[in-house]
């Protein structure tokens, strides 16, 4: 029967419900609802035997016996999701207690698409939904933030299942030389019991370190006001390069970029924010270590043969962060500031150049002030290790581009074409 207690949960998506929809004992939310049935928990799948594994660990078994997963993928998808499928959406709401329509807005958020009367779902999604509308009913989290923390779940996890899916069936399907379907399905099970402990421990670990940031960052006011480093990291040319590699070759240079960005990032202890093909957006939280990990950055790409020219922005100033992606005008100049940095250097805005003060070390020098479309003057800095400006190249211009360097404004091409607009040296 359902749990009565999850009858008083309430919609987290920010809809208003009325109160009897949800709390009423006396009426059956699902009382039209054709596929609401009232299956208890653990009954097997009617249309199909019980699967004898031993779903405490239910992984590990198929490595034992491969045969009993071979060659379908509802038994595939039975060894990832460690039971059978046996309920319709409309019996999931109907054992938890919530209109059906609840738990489907609930589902969509989590970023999965409607079954309709198909038996989808195991009892670790009864589960899984009664625990999550027990955390609004007990107000442990508000309505608007399960609905963001339910978000940020599904949009995390399937870009976080693509990849490791993609990664996997190349591997197995390539280097172990076997038919793919066959080797996926017997070795899924080993892998996915020991990394499913390592998902929570990462998720611990960035949880740990996330609060302790946004802790620090707490004004008087009790407000999250985050003034960051941005910094936007771009191969030059890559749109032409592009044009002459194919899939796979294009698809290990982006993937050796993207490695060596993220490594960079991370032991410098900025964050990775994004990763877009030619181009990764990180954030620092100290000036001088944002203006180490750009040089960084281009001195780890230049040691790369494969990879292109780099060429970083990097602006200091008021961010706003959402759903682990970072907004304002801060983001758009750093980006804007990449698109005017000549190859293998680094450019600050003026905010950071001045924040970095005599932090030694480092190498400031003026660019031109040019105007920029939507952000008015800029007065860019380009930034070296100290010693190493005598080392540039020699047919550098007053503002450290060279011929065919990147010059200013909004329309500059990302790969270089532009001449600057010379307003006058920074004074």
């Amino acid at each position: 029967m359902p749990d009565e207690r999850a009858r008083e949960g309430r919609p987290i998506d920010g809809r208003t419900t009325p109160a009897h929809d949800l709390r009423s004992n006396d009426r059956d939310p699902h009382a039209n609802d054709p596929d609401a049935s009232d299956p208890q928990p653990g009954d097997p799948h009617p249309d199909r035997p019980r699967n004898n594994h031993d779903h405490r660990h239910p992984l590990v078994p198929d490595l034992l016996d491969p045969e009993s997963v071979r060659h379908s993928i509802s038994d595939m998808e039975e060894v990832v999701l460690g039971a059978p499928r046996r309920y319709t959406s409309g019996q999931v709401a109907h054992l938890v207690g919530v209109p059906l329509d609840e738990a489907r807005r609930l589902w969509r958020a989590l970023g999965f698409p409607d079954f309709g009367p198909a038996r989808a779902f195991t009892d670790a999604d009864v589960e899984a939904l009664r625990q999550l509308l027990e955390l609004v009913r007990t107000g442990m989290l508000p309505e608007p933030v399960a609905a963001q923390f339910v978000r940020s779940v599904g949009q995390t996890m399937a870009r976080f299942a693509e990849w490791q899916t993609e990664a996997w069936v190349e591997y197995v399907g390539g280097e172990l030389g076997g038919p793919r379907s066959e080797q996926v399905i017997d070795a899924a099970g080993g892998v996915m019991a020991q990394l499913e402990p390592l998902v929570l421990y990462a998720w611990r670990r960035h949880l740990a370190a996330a609060t302790t940031r946004a802790m620090q960052s707490l004004t008087d006011d009790n407000t999250v006001g985050q003034r960051l480093s941005v910094g936007f990291a771009d191969l030059v040319g890559f749109t032409r390069l592009s044009r002459n590699l194919s899939e796979a070759e294009l698809g290990r240079l982006v993937q050796t970029f993207e490695d060596l960005a993220s490594d960079a990032i991370t032991a410098l202890g900025g964050r990775l924010v994004k990763t877009l093909g030619d181009e990764v957006l990180f954030v620092a939280f100290k000036p001088e270590a944002a203006v180490e990990l750009g040089l960084r950055l281009v001195e780890v790409m230049a040691e790369e043969p494969v990879l292109p020219e780099l060429r970083v922005g990097i602006a200091y100033g008021q961010v706003l962060s959402r759903m682990g992606d970072v907004f304002g005008t801060t983001v758009n100049l750093a980006s804007r500031l990449t698109a005017l940095a000549p190859k293998n250097t680094v450019v600050l805005d003026r905010e950071l150049a001045a924040a970095l003060g005599d932090e030694p070390g480092f190498d400031l020098q003026p660019m031109w002030r040019r105007p920029v479309r939507g952000l008015g003057l800029v007065e860019p800095w380009t930034v070296q290790r100290l010693g190493m400006r005598d080392a540039a190249d020699p047919d550098a211009g007053p503002d450290g581009s060279v011929d065919g360097g990147v010059g200013g404004g909004l329309d500059a091409e990302r790969d270089g074409t532009a001449i600057p607009d010379q307003a006058g040296p920074v004074s």
